[in-house]
């Protein structure tokens, strides 16, 4: 996509933030509707029925290259549609694992899908950068959308033992609230939603710099682009891997606060990055040790948060998270687009650089650090 939107379409940086935030703004939108649906529906339809509309989403954006029609507003509606299905499976994802295992093995099971997710992220970029320089952007975008195909089958094998929803009148708003009192009041989950929220800014814009930066400044080819972001999957694997392993004996609390700390540093190599082949591997260790650091977190907050949910609001709860992170990147992307264009890239990392360090600043101050064995014990003393 950011080869598409820099190179095919030549953007402006505006544009680019403008489409890096629009696969994010329907979760502003629909995020707390879609978490409530997610605790009323049965979660696997609502995969299947997710992933099958974002194969229709992507695969219009080839089809309107083919015949000569794409501009970057069109692109834009179609990533919102894309969004708007992303929102109700990612909802529908987060909420079904608790169904599969038991919560005492929630952050393995987590590093088990991290796994898998880093293993694509490595091969992906690295075959759709290649696709993109032989054959062209929209092209390697095509093999995306048939790649949910491909996973709209396979979430549908799935063998899961779900309750047929009630048939009792509900009250929306009512729902809504309990998902919005339990992530935000909780004594823990509310200081680490906030360090996620302000995380998610940060990297909302420093995508957007990173794309501007490494196509345009250094002058990356699509296939070497595509091989940074292949290199950032294949620490995330290795992070994935061991996420178990270091959970079980730092505390899963304590390692969201070490991996938050190292986001900061990384992105400082990337503000040195020149072109030259010293820049450019600056770059590539930037972006392997934030893959290292992704690897390692995410298994842990998933687990944290899984834990000390319960299941009849897990829906809500990822959403209403997933909801302001996705919004939070979303306005991250505008203003780095807008800022760009008037103090340039290099100097709106140090921005991005500031805001990581304020979402490690929260998370260390916060009762993470004092009750490190909460997830994986999947208890807790409100």
């Amino acid at each position: 996509m950011p080869v598409l939107v820099v190179q095919s379409l030549g953007a402006t940086p505006v544009e680019v933030g403008a489409v890096n935030a629009a696969q994010f703004v329907p979760y502003a939108l629909l995020g707390l509707v879609a978490g409530a649906y997610a605790d009323r529906w049965r979660r696997k339809p609502m995969l299947v029925w997710a992933s099958l509309g974002r194969a229709l989403s992507l695969g219009a954006i080839p089809v309107m290259w083919m015949i000569g029609v794409l501009r970057i507003w069109m692109l834009v509606i179609t990533l919102l549609l894309f969004g708007a299905f992303s929102v109700f499976g990612f909802a529908a994802t987060q909420s079904l694992l608790p169904r599969l295992v038991h919560r005492t093995r929630l952050v393995a099971a987590n590093a088990r899908l991290d796994q898998s997710d880093a293993a694509a992220q490595t091969l992906g970029p690295a075959i759709g950068g290649g696709l993109a320089g032989l054959l062209g952007a929209p092209l390697a975008i095509a093999v995306d959308a048939m790649s949910y195909l491909l996973d709209a089958a396979l979430n549908a094998s799935i063998r899961v033992d779900e309750p047929r929803p009630g048939s009792s009148v509900r009250d929306l708003r009512a729902e809504i609230r309990d998902g919005l009192r339990w992530t935000y009041r909780h004594r823990t989950l509310g200081r680490l939603a906030a360090s996620t929220h302000v995380w998610f800014l940060a990297n909302g814009a420093a995508m957007t710099v990173l794309a501007l930066l490494a196509l345009r400044s250094l002058g990356f080819t699509a296939y070497t682009f595509g091989l940074l972001l292949a290199a950032f999957g294949i620490t995330s694997l290795a992070g994935a891997s061991i996420a178990p392993w270091i959970g079980a004996r730092v505390g899963s609390g304590r390692v969201v606060i070490l991996t938050r700390a190292a986001y900061p540093i990384a992105w400082l190599l990337v503000t040195s990055a020149t072109a030259t082949a010293i820049g450019a591997a600056l770059l590539f260790a930037a972006l392997s040790l934030l893959g290292l650091a992704a690897g390692v977190e995410n298994p842990n907050e998933m687990g944290y948060w899984q834990a000390l949910t319960p299941d009849e609001l897990l829906g809500r709860v990822n959403s209403a998270r997933r909801s302001v992170n996705r919004t939070m990147a979303a306005l991250g992307a505008l203003i780095a687009g807008a800022v760009i264009g008037l103090i340039g890239d290099r100097r709106t990392l140090i921005g991005v650089i500031a805001t990581f360090a304020a979402a490690a600043l929260i998370a260390a101050l916060s009762p993470l650090r004092d009750n490190p064995v909460a997830a994986r014990c999947g208890g807790y003393a409100r």
